[in-house]
């Protein structure tokens, strides 16, 4: 197991011509830092990321620059788990830092986010695509300056119309859905994995669902 830890400025300095660890992705789960949004449907990326760690072993505790981080294999390719610790809105600053450091590119990226256009229990995997309204993706599209990363969008529209969908995405989780968020956290998990192993496109075929068929997605 690969472990990708935070570097002090001292360590830097003395360990500059140190190579970092070769990434094959880098895996950044979208959420708001914090107790009081830990339970929210805006956070399922962090418990994508969650379910991810306790399958692999993965201790995500680095700090490193905005975002915590953890490193490991799936199946001998290497890994970072990512948690941003900005706010949603500035969820690119804490992207780019990393990809600098680590020299990553845009193929290297999977985001896990939560999806208004997609119905609770839906998923969808993309290689290319706007933000559509989602301010983490708004700020990793701008600071990364492309469109063309992978997504794994996980759906969260509720069975029922929304009064203020702002409201609702920073709500605790509806009662009817609390039992099911560790299930499709899990779905979305397998997702990423097969993202890793197979690549996108394969991942798609097996993965990309509309479940219930109480919302259209928007393309």
């Amino acid at each position: 197991m690969v472990s990708i830890g935070a570097a002090t400025p001292q360590a830097e300095s003395e360990d500059a011509d140190e190579p970092k660890p070769v990434v094959v992705y880098c895996i950044i789960g979208l959420g708001n830092p914090g107790l009081r949004y830990e339970h929210t449907p805006h956070n399922i990326g962090f418990r994508v990321i969650d379910e991810l760690a306790r399958r692999h072993g993965i201790a995500v505790k680095a700090r490193e620059g905005a975002a915590i981080t953890g490193g490991g294999n799936f199946g001998g390719r290497k890994v970072m788990l990512v948690k941003p610790q900005t706010f949603m809105n500035d969820t690119g600053r804490a992207v780019t830092s990393l990809m600098q450091v680590y020299g990553l590119g845009r193929r290297d990226l999977i985001i896990v986010h939560d999806e208004l256009d997609l119905p609770w229990t839906g998923l969808k995997i993309r290689e290319k695509g706007s933000a559509a309204g989602h301010n983490g993706v708004r700020s990793v599209i701008a600071a990364v300056g492309t469109m063309m990363f992978t997504r794994v969008r996980v759906g969260i529209h509720p069975d029922h119309d929304l009064d203020d969908p702002a409201v609702y995405v920073l709500a605790p989780w509806e009662r009817a859905m609390r039992d099911e968020v560790d299930e499709v956290a899990g779905y979305a998990a397998d997702a990423v994995e097969s993202i890793v192993a197979e690549g996108a496109n394969k991942a798609m075929t097996k993965f990309n669902r509309r479940a219930r068929g109480t919302r259209e997605e928007e393309e």
